[in-house]
Parts: C-alpha cells; sequence; structure tokens
C-alpha cells in the first residue's frame, strides 16, 4: 500500500517524523501529524430458524469468488447496526433485525490496511435472497457444510455465532 504524498488539508507534501512516540506522516505547514485509522466495516450472520446461515459469494476483489458474511464499510452518518443491515439489504434482498453485538475485531486488507470489522448477530429476517451489490451469488448453508470462509474476521463471527446457537454462550 502506498503512503500518502500530500496533506489532505493543505496539499503541501508530506515528510515522515516521530511523533508522539512513533513515525508517522506530518505536515510541516499545517504542523500536524497526520493520523491514519483503521477502516470502520460491519457485518451479520444471519441465522434460519431451520439451522441455516446466509452467505455471499463475491464478485469484487478482494477474495473475489469466496464465501463470506454479508457485509461492507460504513459510511458517514451510519451507526454500525445501520450499516450492518443496509449492507445485508443491499447485498443479498433480505431486511433483518439485529438481536446481538458478536463481537469487533480486526482483519488485514491489502487496499485499507487494517479494517475494524464490527460482527452482528441476526435470527430475525425475511425476504428472498437474491444477489445485490458486490454479490455473485447468496445461499443458505446448514452450518456442515459452511464453505471456506474469505474473511478471518467472518470466520471469527461464525464461530461465536454457532457456539452461541449450540447452548456455548458467548
Amino acid at each position: 500500500m502506498q503512503a500518502k504524498q500530500f496533506c489532505h488539508y493543505c496539499s503541501n507534501p508530506l515528510e515522515l517524523k516521530h511523533v508522539e512516540g512513533r513515525t508517522r506522516l506530518y505536515c510541516t505547514a499545517c504542523r500536524q501529524p497526520i493520523y491514519e485509522n483503521p477502516i470502520p466495516a460491519t457485518c451479520v450472520v444471519v441465522l434460519s430458524p431451520s439451522s441455516r446461515i446466509l452467505l455471499v459469494k463475491r464478485n469484487v476483489a478482494p477474495k473475489s469468488g469466496w464465501w463470506c458474511l454479508p457485509g461492507g464499510f460504513m459510511e458517514l452518518g451510519e451507526t454500525p447496526e445501520t450499516a450492518a443491515l443496509r449492507e445485508l439489504q443491499e447485498e443479498t434482498g433480505i431486511r433483518g433485525r439485529i438481536d446481538r453485538l458478536l463481537g469487533v475485531c480486526s482483519d488485514r486488507s491489502p487496499h485499507y490496511d487494517t479494517v475494524l470489522m464490527v460482527g452482528y448477530l441476526s435470527t430475525h429476517s425475511n425476504g428472498r435472497p437474491s444477489p445485490g451489490d458486490d454479490a455473485e451469488e447468496v445461499r443458505w448453508f446448514a452450518f456442515a457444510d459452511i464453505p471456506p470462509i474469505a474473511f478471518s474476521s467472518h470466520s471469527y463471527f461464525i464461530a461465536k455465532a454457532l457456539k452461541r446457537t449450540a447452548g456455548g454462550g458467548a
């Protein structure tokens, strides 16, 4: 990943400088460090009453052709819950309700370096699955038939949800 070269406030060229205990991009014109933060994203483990899980087959990089949970990046003005439900509907045509937070973790990304993932559980959904944004296919899977999953954070949230469903708590 290529580092930023110009200040997003004043367009001055950036330099590397040791600030606040680490080497950071720094704007000498603004006299400010340029903080680079993880990108927030959400995903939803959707479980059916018949013990199946809803997965999306990606049609975009990274991991095109791999299965994952419905999810994506938060947008300005959204809460993590709102982003999760928006992505669920955009990618699958399914409307859901969040039952609970499964957790928060991070994933490495070739485009964004670090993605901060917020995972939710939904056991209340309605609609017919239909692939939408970023989705080649949408399908319900029996727990025993879950295919390899694109992202470690999604695997983590699936494991937490299945453990909870099996009566193992969270």
